[in-house]
């Protein structure tokens, strides 16, 4: 049977072992020479070489003892040096005892004190060469592509060691926003100017790519934006945290639109939700729309044991389908096309399946097109459809019911806000008739990507070639991750008590015409050559959307990003609504209808009599999850256009 070659690692690990061996022979050598004033007598080195072995075993155990053997010397650093330290402390102890067992009469004492120290020496010289050879320019930058990484020097530190040993990009410079640090170094790279100057310093180092280091939301993130896209150059960014723990981690990508929000990312309570869902089943409405799939992901990763999907759409559910048997082929996932409306099917559906939570996000979503013709379409959807799922999750015991709404249900001037603030008030007078469940409501804003939403409205107008169009230059909205919305869902299923209304936290609003230019910079093009028209107010819209109405105060929760909007005010008879609702015929007039709602929602005001206007400075400080927050900042968009 042939002789099988040992692997490159065991050489490598093999010459390691043997050249710490010499280093500590050295050491043991030096610590006589230097004992004796560089002129050591003879019959001490008889004792050097009969105590040399002793010196051996003695740190072999040391230095084995905190595994210091397990380092990789290419990646050698601070927490490698400091455990090499306690290594070698541990080896002097245990060569001080076997050196005093032999009973040596005329063994120096000094030597035992002098040998740790040199040995230190030694081995972290000798690791620090061979990192500093790993990373030699010559050994590694063959066919790398210089890189710019923009931020200060503490930001910076982090993503220099991250690329180190890269075999695709080599950092040649650091751009800072802080001017006192140009010129200084970190790591062997030159702050070779200011973020201003960047298309300056990429075009004086020949790089064609900038990494940004700074925090979510910092001036400079924006500012590198702007001026690496008019000066052509492909801006990345570090992946998040999240993304490093994928199965298939990234290295540095190219910034994505959610990466320029303003503010960090939802963080989960990732131990209680597994609690919550592991084993348990789980029923979504509207699991085909960009919310509900997103959710029944997120679900299907925390281990739910059954996941029962409804939606109208057959196709939405099909795509679904097909998704999680590739990605959890070991979840029991049940699929069904049914609509909301239908309450018999939906109950018979949750009665079979006896749900632990239930998620509502059936709804109709766009707001011109449910203001007028489709008025009656909204109130049945969003309105009844809401109550049928809400009653079907307490006849079935499940234990917790979460609705998905919107911004747009505070101080409505729409059809849509208006539907979706009555279904908040509908599932709070169903929580009061139910107390078997947990009934709660979730807000939020504008979701990137989502279907209906600006951004895939704005990426199909770049790709035709513009132009883009905004309906008016100063409407701004606030804006999360279709992730985001999904993760909020969940922990607000998981903290709430029946009958709240939850909000998020979501920074500054974001100013859409600063949304279009952002979308046409980072597909490679300019305004020139993607122009950008404004359209005029839609029906049923606003300038500006809130968070938390006239009449709402919040309160903290646990969680930093969410609050508890606290309503007053009389509930709606669920029994009467749906009544109207059934009675109102196949075609009601679109006034008919807004005039009823009028009276179930006082704080709705249609867009006929409001003409889209400004809400104004009132119901701009409604939003009051950050109350320090003057109205002039609310206002701010979060993007700046720097030229």
């Amino acid at each position: 049977m042939p002789l099988r070659r040992p692997s490159p690692l065991v050489l490598t690990n093999a010459l390691q072992a043997l050249v710490d061996a010499f280093l500590l022979l050295l050491a043991w050598g030096l610590a006589f020479w230097l004992r004796f004033n560089l002129d050591m007598p003879e019959e001490f080195q008889h004792v050097a070489l009969v105590t040399a072995p002793v010196c051996v075993l003695g740190y072999a155990l040391g230095l084995g003892l905190l595994r210091v053997h397990r380092q990789v010397w290419d990646f050698i650093g601070l927490p490698d040096l400091r455990q090499l330290a306690i290594g070698v402390l541990l080896g002097a102890v245990l060569t001080s005892f076997g050196v005093l067992m032999l009973r040596l009469t005329n063994f120096p004492r000094s030597v035992m004190l002098l040998h740790p120290v040199l040995a230190l020496v030694l081995l972290g010289a000798v690791r620090a060469a061979w990192r500093t050879a790993a990373e030699h320019p010559g050994a590694v930058r063959s066919g790398r592509r210089p890189l710019v990484v923009v931020g200060s020097l503490q930001d910076a530190s982090g993503a220099l060691r991250a690329l180190k040993g890269s075999s695709q990009w080599d950092p040649v410079a650091i751009v800072s926003p802080l001017r006192a640090e140009v010129g200084r170094a970190l790591q062997s790279v030159r702050v070779a100017g200011s973020v201003g100057e960047l298309p300056q310093v990429c075009e004086f180092v020949h790089a064609q790519s900038v990494l940004v280091a700074s925090p979510p939301g910092s001036a400079e993130r924006r500012e590198a934006l702007m001026l690496a896209a008019d000066a052509g150059i492909t801006l990345l960014h570090m992946p998040r945290a999240d993304q490093w723990l994928s199965p298939q981690p990234e290295g540095a990508r190219q910034v994505e639109l959610d990466d320029l929000l303003g503010r960090d990312p939802v963080a989960l309570d990732v131990g209680s939700l597994a609690e919550m869902f592991s084993g348990q089943t789980v029923l979504v409405t509207g699991a085909g729309g960009s919310i509900g799939s997103e959710l029944c992901r997120q679900i299907a990763r925390f281990g739910a044991g059954r996941l029962v999907c409804v939606d109208l759409s057959e196709y939405g559910i099909y795509e679904l389908e097909q998704e999680l048997r590739q990605a959890h082929p070991q979840m029991d996932a049940v699929y069904y096309t049914c609509n909301v409306r239908e309450v018999e099917r939906l109950r018979a559906i949750a009665c079979e399946h006896q749900p632990t939570v239930v998620f509502h996000a059936a709804a109709y979503k766009h707001v011109p097109l449910m203001e007028d013709h489709n008025a009656i379409e909204a109130l049945r959807t969003n309105v009844a459809g809401t109550v049928h799922a809400a009653r079907a999750a307490a006849a079935c015991g499940a234990r917790r019911f979460v609705m998905i709404s919107t911004d747009k249900a505070v101080n409505p001037t729409n059809v849509m806000g208006a539907s979706k603030r009555l279904a908040e008030l509908m599932v709070q007078a169903i929580a009061a008739q139910e107390p078997g469940t947990e009934f709660v409501s979730v807000r939020f804003g504008n979701v990137l990507g989502s279907s209906g939403s600006v951004v895939p409205l704005f990426t199909r107008q770049i790709a035709r070639g513009g132009p883009v169009t905004v309906t008016h230059p100063e409407i701004v909205r606030y804006f999360m991750t279709i992730p985001e919305a999904a993760q909020l869902v969940l922990q607000a299923g998981l903290m709430g008590r029946s009958g709240q209304i939850f909000v998020l936290d979501m920074g500054e609003p974001v100013k859409i015409v600063e949304l279009a230019r952002m979308l046409i910079r980072l597909s490679g093009k300019t305004e020139d050559d993607v122009p950008i028209t404004f359209t005029g107010l839609r029906p049923g819209e606003k300038l500006y959307e809130e968070l938390l109405a006239d009449d709402e105060t919040t309160e903290p929760t646990p969680h930093p990003k969410l609050r508890i909007a606290k309503t007053g005010g009389p509930l709606p008879e669920v029994g009467e609504v749906l009544g109207w609702l059934e009675e109102a015929g196949a075609h009601p007039a679109p006034t008919e209808v807004r005039a009823w709602l009028r009276r179930r929602v006082p704080e709705f005001t249609p867009a006929a009599e409001g003409s889209g206007r400004d809400p104004g400075p009132r119901e701009h400080v409604a939003h009051q999850l950050q109350p320090d927050q003057g109205v002039v900042q609310l206002h701010q968009p979060l993007l700046q256009r720097h030229r």
